[in-house]
């Protein structure tokens, strides 16, 4: 894979993804509840749905966090 998971939760992000990590007891997710931009939409279908469960958590761990309000990344909390 040329692209790292925090590349990819970057650009994900930049065309405008709002999707949001959320971590609980050690498992990773995502939620979609605001809706992405079309091309967000894609970018994520194209290149992070179809990674391993163990790389898609690692990308949304780049995201902001449910758990977090200050918007920062979930891997900032990673400590």
């Amino acid at each position: 894979m040329g692209n790292t998971t925090k590349e990819l939760a970057d650009e994900y992000r930049r065309l405008g993804g709002r999707r949001v990590a959320v971590i609980d007891d050690n498992l990773g997710s995502s939620r979609d509840w605001d809706g992405d931009t079309p091309e967000a939409g894609r970018f994520w279908i194209e290149n992070i749905a179809i990674l391993s469960d163990r790389e898609r958590r690692d990308v949304e761990t780049y995201l902001p966090s449910l758990n977090d309000e200050s918007d920062e990344p979930a891997s900032n909390l990673r400590g």
